[in-house]
Formats: structure tokens, sequence, C-alpha cells
């Protein structure tokens, strides 16, 4: 996919995600996009007690802030897909269909995928 095909608000979250993912040197940084615009940017959480892929934190921080549903969600990782695990907690909040843009960390978009 090239980047003159995404959305201006599509690229705005892989640019988020990818920033996430460098200043604070984690192997992930995600971003998602609320029903209203507003948008949460995570990185991957590795603690002793608390585990979560960026992806998961965005999310989380979304519900934690109000958000009610989800319009987009874009992910930065060398990974070559999106989890089930991340999947499963964008279609939580977001619904089946949204979409979830996959980014290398040069912030290339690999491919988008369904949250279902």
């Amino acid at each position: 996919m090239t980047d003159s095909a995404l959305d201006p608000e599509d690229r705005k979250i892989v640019t988020l995600a990818r920033s996430a993912r460098a200043r604070n040197g984690v192997p992930e940084g995600a971003a998602v996009r609320d029903d209203t615009g507003r948008t949460y940017v995570a990185g991957t959480v590795a603690l002793d007690s608390l585990q979560l892929s960026a992806l998961q934190t965005a999310v989380a921080m979304a519900v934690a802030s109000g958000a009610k549903s989800l319009e987009a969600a874009a992910l930065v990782t060398a990974a070559e897909t999106v989890s089930v695990a991340d999947r499963a907690a964008v279609r939580d909040l977001g619904g089946a269909s949204t979409p979830v843009l996959l980014a290398g960390p040069d912030g290339v978009v690999r491919g988008t995928v369904t949250a279902g």
C-alpha cells in the first residue's frame, strides 16, 4: 500500500504509532482513533506484573478516557501479522469491521486487516 493511498487521518495514526515505538524504545507502537476523532497512542507494556501489547494498551487508554467506539487502529511492529489478541481488543470496542493498519518499523503500511 502506498503512502498516498492512505487517508490523511489513517496516515496520522500510523505516524503517531511509529513515534511511540521510537520514543519509548519498545517493540511495538500503536494508535487508535475513536468515533469522535480523538486519538490514543501507546507502546508495549512489559512489567513483571503486567504484559500488554501496544495495541491492547491503546485500546485500554481509549476505554479509560470514555471512548464508546473505534474508527481505526494502527500497529507499527516488525511482526508480519496482527495477533488474535490485538484484533480481539480492537473488535471489543470497535466492532468486527474496524480496520487495523499494519506497518513496519519504517512506517510503511504493509496491509490492513479487520478486527473480526
